[in-house]
């Protein structure tokens, strides 16, 4: 009887790993990883699909990953939002440097947390990005001169940078394929965050300010806190978003990177974990991932310290060539990459500097009320919210026809970003009030739908092994990019710094080209992830 149960055992083994090499078969070889690797990623993402399930722990992952993309975008509004009041008390030279130290921080910290994600896990970026982001936002509200507030902001960068490649990796690697499509809508807390920003800054701003007629560097401290309150408020909510992240939620190491690592034992408890929480339980065993490489030794838990040194003093490009193995993928890698850095100098360029044009076109027209900038601010904010569902339910294929919604994920994201630089173009045609915001609302949505795509189509591309470096090395170009804009909007602005309706136009026509040139490279693209398992 014992050896009849084996022999069962056994059997039900070999048929897993078999159907590890069936899955296989049924999809394109996977570029840029090993056959072991492929062969268990397989078995897992079986596992998510069929035993899994999407339920109560994907749901908690997605509102704990959600409060990071509403914290990258609180942030990056946020900073836009105070810029106005920052230069009538600072008086600096150029405001436009507070933008270029944010974006050297993003540049770096995007870059440092997305590498150490591939190296010693994505927990660590996943948590300590928002607590130094809290940390130096809260610091940044107390800043008594221009040169220590631009030195905070770019610390708070380094933190919050690390946040959109690292969130996005993990919660794909937790969610079964017929899910994958609620990638794309974690963007709508992207745009969550440009509203919670507005509404916030609303508040304070326009109650807390200066007169916008008091020239910059005669509106005392006491007279003008109100960009100080909306950054205690904003450090505040990112360090609430830190303590639900760090003690409220128990966010599981990625199994694919794990067993990415041969940590196959720690992979299984995992899963058995996550089944758990959805209150399933699974078949898929230890035995069956070891019998694909052959291995049935355990490696040990690393602690945090041997980890992070283990992983420096092997540092080489072992992440990065896989990217660049053959040449569909030099091509796809490439375009990407190129794609992110086009769009990072894009949409700060207009963004980042939205309420500067939006009071400049105020008081060209005779309305330069602070109140009604940030209330034009907040209504284009909204708009981005139904981009964000709109890019949701047009990215995937129809339910059981096997056929296009509309097109796919690279089709989706070429439109949305053409349309785009199409608005921008108009807005720098706009002669009234009621046309800047009608063209800033339209921009928003379309910008928001892009966004929502380009944040989907980006780590499923790049295989779980190399996914955060491939994530980095698009969201690092990215950010340089938000660098060059500051640059560019120097070039096109008068020495004092002002900014009028006329001289807006110059930098909103360099984004909308940018935006043009982009959506041309995204139909390039040679690959396409809609319908496909993330491995």
């Amino acid at each position: 009887m014992s050896a009849t149960h084996g022999e069962s055992d056994a059997a039900v083994q070999e048929d897993k790993v078999a159907l590890g090499y069936d899955i296989l078969s049924q999809v394109s070889p996977a570029e840029g990883i090993g056959r072991d690797y492929q062969l268990k990623c397989n078995l897992i993402n079986r596992c998510f699909q069929e035993e899994i399930g999407f339920g109560r722990y994907q749901w908690q992952l997605f509102v704990i990953t959600g409060l990071g993309w509403l914290a990258d975008n609180l942030w990056l509004q946020g900073l836009a939002i105070v810029l106005p009041q920052v230069q009538q008390e600072f008086n600096p030279l150029r405001v436009e440097y507070a933008v270029l130290a944010e974006f050297a921080g993003l540049i770096v910290g995007a870059t440092t947390w997305g590498i150490m994600a591939d190296l010693v896990g994505r927990t660590l970026s996943f948590n300590v990005t928002l607590f130094l982001a809290g940390l130096f936002g809260l610091a940044a509200a107390g800043a008594p001169n221009f040169v220590i507030f631009c030195s905070l902001i770019a610390c708070m960068g380094f933190g919050i940078g690390g946040n959109l490649p690292v969130d996005g990796a993990l919660y794909l690697e937790h969610i079964p394929q017929s899910h994958q499509w609620t990638l794309t809508l974690l963007s709508v807390w992207w745009a969550l965050g440009q509203l919670v920003a507005s509404l916030i800054s609303w508040a304070f701003i326009a109650n807390f300010s200066c007169n916008p007629s008091i020239p910059s560097g005669q509106c005392a401290k006491s007279d003008n806190m109100g960009w100080r309150y909306t950054l205690y408020t904003l450090g505040a909510l990112t360090f609430l978003m830190f303590i639900c992240r760090f003690f409220v939620f128990d966010v599981q190491e990625s199994s694919k990177f794990l067993v990415a690592q041969g940590r196959d034992e720690e992979a299984i408890k995992v899963l058995e974990h996550i089944a758990r929480c959805n209150g399933r339980t699974i078949t898929l065993k230890l035995e069956d991932l070891q019998a694909i490489s052959g291995d049935t030794t355990s490696k040990p838990v690393p602690n945090l310290s041997t980890s992070v040194w283990n992983s420096f003093s092997k540092m080489s490009l072992s992440h990065v060539r896989p990217l660049f193995s053959n040449r569909r993928l030099v091509i796809n890698t490439t375009l990407i990459i190129v794609i992110w850095g086009l769009i990072g100098i894009a949409y700060p360029l207009f963004n980042a500097y939205l309420p500067l044009y939006l009071s400049a076109q105020g008081s060209a027209s005779g309305s330069s009320s602070v109140s009604e900038t940030y209330r034009n601010y907040s209504i284009v904010s909204v708009l981005g919210i139904p981009g964000s569902l709109i890019a949701c339910a047009t990215v995937d294929y129809t339910r059981g026809s096997g056929r296009w919604l509309v097109g796919g994920r690279k089709l989706v994201l070429a439109v949305s970003t053409m349309l785009t630089g199409l608005f921008l173009f108009l807005f720098t045609t706009s002669k009234t009030t009621a046309a800047v915001l009608g063209y800033s609302c339209a921009s928003g949505l379309t910008q928001n739908a892009m966004y929502g795509v380009l944040y989907a189509y980006t780590p499923e591309v790049f295989p779980a092994p190399h996914r955060g470096t491939g994530d980095a090395l698009c969201s690092a170009l990215n950010r340089i990019g938000g660098l060059i804009a500051p640059l560019i909007k120097i070039a096109t602005t008068p020495l004092s710094g002002t900014t009028s309706a006329n001289t807006a136009n110059g930098p909103v026509f360099v984004s909308a080209a940018l935006f043009m040139v982009a959506a041309i490279l995204t139909i390039l693209l040679p690959i396409e992830t809609a319908g496909k398992m993330a491995l």
